[in-house]
């Protein structure tokens, strides 16, 4: 029973004594690894005591010579053992040191996500959207270092970005890390000519590149070849965006020798180069290399009678077009009689955009053969363009052929009332208008109600547009009484800006129906420039509809002059600042 006893005291004690040992860490693993290696009898020899050294000359039954070879090569043993041993124990800090140093310092991903909170951005290893950071050049050199922890990054924007330029070389030497990349783009980022180069050198590396968006880079002018000289063959570039580079005549050439080498381009956009359209021959011809072109964009591009000739041309090889853009070529106009042949083909086609043009009535006579037979058209554009109301001709008319039409602007064009009847009647066939724009047609005004029919049936409309149309209050009531009939259901921009002839009955009136218009976002009744009147009765109709109105964002007042009351109503009527209120009187 003592026996017993005793036992279960040892056993207390061993319990006792394992509770006082402290838990070990892995890192505790790591120090006493490396004190081991430091203090094991087995990796060093115990060191001779000065005793043992002093005897150590004395014979004591031994030859002295061979006793003094083999303290001479015990102490050589020793002194290699003890070298190893020191060799090992700086191996085991060293490793030591390192770990710790791995475990301080942060990782590529982290440096990526501190990068990008810095700048007050969500990270994103696939899409890295820095456009409008107002980075600096250090910013490029810290990003270009931080792609190889990007390997699946498949889109680059620095966009309005204009330290950008001048640094583009720190960033394109790494892009090999990012062989993903299919997206770049680098609009007004006054890029350099030797950032051209860098990007041009770049196209060997990011094979899988397929949009390139350089727009609003005015350096790039006469140095793009500096890029296209260095595209291959094979080149998987679809869209390629270049607006407003200041392109010369040379770039167009350069442009033109690398359309055979870029045959899966789809959207080609050299808008707001006016010098361009000298080499527009050039580029037309070899426009065939890129049968699958969808958009083509030629806006402001300084085009003749002869680049409208050539284009036409191109157009038969471009079957799969479904936008164009020719507006704004004021000197192509009297050059369509010669260059719609090939227009007519594009069965595809769904936006076409004359505006600006300055055509001809004799262009109106061939339009309104050649428009009709675009049976695919959704956007039509002919605003600004005063002869397509004053012909003869009945292209408006025509319109009825077009029943897939949602967007009709006709903004300018002179229409009289012959001609806008006739739109009148085109418009009851198009069941999908989404878009309206009748702005600045004079006959409008006093006539809206030839639009009745039309506006009942177009159950989609959403935007209409009749700034400057001399509208009267018999015209306002129409719309109200449309409203309430269930009609404009879906109207959310409605622009009745410039109609200073609208009575203050008319506003009143216009106003009491407004709150029908649940879904409007956008509502201008801003006066012409350089007049101003006086906010009538109708202030107060207005305010109260704006408060049913949970969708409305912008409200056009300008030229209205609002008493302090007036003024202190409608900015607590906005105190959440969440609406774009304009007045200025």
């Amino acid at each position: 029973m003592f026996a017993d006893s005793l036992k279960d005291d040892i056993q207390s004690c061993q319990d006792k004594q394992e509770e006082d040992i402290p838990k070990s860490s892995p890192f505790d693993f790591v120090i006493k690894q490396f004190q081991g290696k430091r203090s094991s009898p087995g990796k060093r020899k115990e060191q001779p005591s000065a005793i043992k050294k002093f005897f150590r000359g004395f014979d004591f039954g031994k030859s002295e010579g061979k006793d003094r070879r083999e303290i001479e090569e015990t102490e050589i043993n020793n002194s290699g053992a003890d070298d190893e041993s020191e060799k090992q124990d700086l191996s085991v800090e060293d490793g030591l040191s390192h770990l710790i140093s791995e475990a301080e310092s942060p990782s590529g991903e982290q440096r990526f996500n501190q990068f990008m909170q810095k700048l007050g951005k969500k990270p994103n290893s696939k899409n890295l959207d820095l456009n409008n950071c107002a980075l600096s050049a250090a910013d490029v050199t810290e990003l270009a270092s931080l792609l190889p922890f990007l390997p699946e990054l498949e889109e680059i924007s620095l966009s309005w970005n204009g330290c950008v330029g001048g640094t583009l070389k720190a960033l394109t030497v790494h892009l090999h890390h990012v062989n993903l990349l299919r997206v770049l783009r680098l609009n007004n980022c006054r890029l350099t000519a030797e950032d051209v180069t860098s990007l041009g050198e770049a196209f060997e590396i990011v094979s899988q590149l397929e949009e390139l968006d350089l727009s609003w880079n005015s350096n790039i002018g006469g140095k793009l070849s500096l890029l296209t000289k260095k595209i291959q063959k094979g080149c998987k570039l679809k869209l390629l965006k270049i607006t407003d580079c200041n392109l010369t005549a040379k770039d167009g050439e350069s442009l033109a020798e690398i359309l055979n080498v870029i045959p899966n381009l789809e959207v080609l956009d050299l808008s707001i180069n006016k010098h361009i359209g000298c080499s527009m021959k050039v580029i037309a011809q070899d426009l065939k290399n890129v049968p699958g072109l969808k958009e083509l964009n030629l806006h402001m591009c300084g085009l003749k009678q002869d680049s409208l000739q050539g284009l036409d041309t191109a157009l038969q090889h471009l079957a799969e077009l479904r936008k164009l853009d020719i507006s704004c070529n004021k000197e192509i106009g009297g050059g369509f009689k010669d260059s719609t042949a090939h227009l007519a083909s594009l069965k595809n086609l769904e936006v076409l955009d004359l505006h600006q043009c300055c055509v001809t009535e004799e262009d109106v006579t061939v339009l309104s053969q050649v428009i009709p037979l675009l049976s695919s058209l959704q956007e039509l554009n002919l605003s600004s363009n005063k002869s397509v109301g004053v012909s003869s001709d009945p292209l408006l008319g025509r319109l009825r052929f077009l029943p897939k039409l949602k967007s009709v602007a006709i903004s300018n064009c002179g229409l009289g009332e012959e001609s806008f009847s006739s739109l009148a009647e085109a418009a009851l066939h198009l069941p999908e208008l989404e878009i309206l724009d009748l702005s600045w047609n004079k006959c409008v005004g006093g006539n809206l109600k030839l639009l009745l029919g039309a506006l009942k049936l177009a159950t989609e409309i959403q935007v209409l547009r009749l700034s400057s149309c001399n509208l009267v209050a018999e015209d306002l009531a129409l719309l109200t009484l449309l409203t309430e009939d269930g009609h404009l259901a879906r109207l959310q921009k409605l622009d009745l800006s410039y109609n200073n002839s609208i009575s203050d009955e008319g506003w009143v009136v216009f106003c009491q129906g407004l709150a029908v218009f649940k879904e409007l976002s956008e509502l201008d009744v801003s006066l012409r420039p350089l007049s101003c009147r006086d906010c009538g009765p109708w202030f107060s109709e207005l305010l109260a509809a704006l408060t049913k109105l949970p969708a409305l964002t912008e409200l056009g007042m300008q030229r209205w002059v609002l008493s302090e009351s007036q003024r202190k109503r409608l900015e607590s009527f906005n105190q959440d600042n969440t609406r774009n209120i304009r007045f200025d009187c």
